[in-house]
């Protein structure tokens, strides 16, 4: 336990720190009410609080679920990451992504490169479900050439979508993570967004 911690303050940030190591999101207040029981969300914010004025939490203002704990700053670091829309996990939709927003995550607790171009985007759709990727996650991808077998945005014919990237006797093609759904094989065109480097659970 951390001093000048209680105990539930002390269980509250130990809850944090795994929510952001599970999923690369904090929390919201009605999911710490559930977690411990406590009877508002309003019981919630004043533990935040009082963590944020002892110095072990630091809440980042106009980010919503952004949170860093500064006794970790010299092994984490704190980066901002573009959404640009969504993106279909099911059957390939014409659909342009346009920015809305951005999202603070730790790059180091996901693996992200430093100097790596990345963006995200929201999933819709059940197509990669075998690959625990669920309708309403955010995908973060990385902008650079796939290898056989990642998971990729790609532009296929004039259509985005999110798969599984193959390739058989030359031909690259994109596989779903669901048997419901075919293959997609490019009658002209397959261009890979992004490749992807690390998934975001959907909190709601």
């Amino acid at each position: 336990m951390q001093a000048n911690l209680t105990r539930r303050q002390n269980d509250i940030l130990e809850y944090l720190k795994m929510s952001q190591r599970r999923s690369g999101l904090m929390p919201s207040t009605r999911e710490i009410q559930h977690y411990f029981g406590f009877a508002s969300q309003t019981a919630a914010m004043s533990h935040l609080r009082a963590l944020e004025r002892k110095g072990v939490i630091q809440r980042l203002p106009g980010k919503a679920r952004a949170v860093i704990f500064p006794d970790e700053l010299d092994r984490g670091e704190i980066c901002d990451i573009p959404v640009y829309g969504n993106i279909a996990a099911g059957m390939a939709q014409d659909v342009i992504p346009e920015r809305e927003g951005s999202i603070s995550v730790d790059a180091t607790a996901l693996g992200i490169h430093r100097n790596a171009k990345t963006f995200a985007l929201k999933v819709r759709g059940d197509s990669m479900i075998d690959a625990h990727i669920c309708h309403g996650d955010t995908v973060i991808l990385e902008q650079r050439e796939p290898r056989k077998g990642e998971i990729v945005a790609a532009l296929i014919d004039g259509e985005t979508t999110l798969k599984r990237y193959l390739v058989e006797k030359g031909q690259p093609f994109l596989r779903a993570e669901n048997p419901d759904y075919p293959d997609l094989i490019p009658v002209t065109d397959l261009v890979i967004q992004g490749v992807l480097v690390a998934l975001l659970r959907n909190a709601a």
